[in-house]
């Protein structure tokens, strides 16, 4: 049995965006071909997914100082809570996946305060003397992305998110594009249905 972990990355659903028609595909042939495991749904935009803010910064500085948790402001206690909670979940994940939409060739920001979260030293990564070194290994992540041009993960967002989970030890991705439905609207529903073949074919192995 493993502990899948679904990103939903988009505040629309699936009647409205292909990055979350994608992901409901996959979950469905996913679960139909491994109905023991176990699937987690996080909604970046729903979930409270905490962003680094002055809050948090300043507590993390106080807690690196040595300060006590207790005596963080509630707020701080709460917001910190949660980013550590989101932490433990990726790391109980053995497949995590990620679906979103290209926004201004970026990561909408509630993914971004989603991916700050599993960026973490200590738990996801270590400093050495010979370098950073990743902590997440042995998890497989399959990235789901929607984008009205034609990038071949070439974009800005892509590339970041690869190089995070490169960071933090993680080789095994597989990128899924949808692309292209802005420039060729007339063939957006053949991009549409070929990519949700592909999901549900990756679903069955992944």
């Amino acid at each position: 049995m493993s502990n899948v972990l679904l990103i939903k990355g988009h505040p629309l659903t699936s009647e409205t965006s292909f990055s979350v028609k994608g992901l409901e595909a996959f979950k469905a042939a996913y679960t139909a071909a491994n109905p023991d495991d176990t699937i987690t749904v996080l909604d970046v935009f729903t979930d409270n997914v905490p962003e680094i803010d002055a809050d948090i910064a300043s507590a993390f500085n106080a807690l690196a100082s040595g300060q006590a948790f207790d005596t963080l402001t509630a707020e701080q206690q709460a917001k910190i809570g949660r980013f550590g909670e989101l932490t433990d979940q990726f790391i109980a994940a053995d497949k995590v996946v990620i679906a979103n939409p290209l926004w201004n060739l970026q990561l909408p920001t509630r993914l971004k305060a989603w991916v700050d979260t599993i960026n973490v030293a200590g738990k996801t990564f270590k400093y050495t003397a010979e370098g950073p070194v990743g902590l997440a290994t042995g998890k497989k992540v399959l990235h789901i992305q929607a984008n009205g041009g034609v990038y071949g993960g070439n974009d800005f967002a892509s590339v970041y998110l690869n190089g995070i989970l490169n960071f933090i030890g993680i080789d095994d991705i597989t990128s899924v594009y949808i692309e292209g439905h802005a420039y060729a609207p007339e063939q957006a529903d053949q991009i549409l249905a070929d990519a949700v073949a592909k999901l549900e074919t990756i679903a069955k192995t992944f």
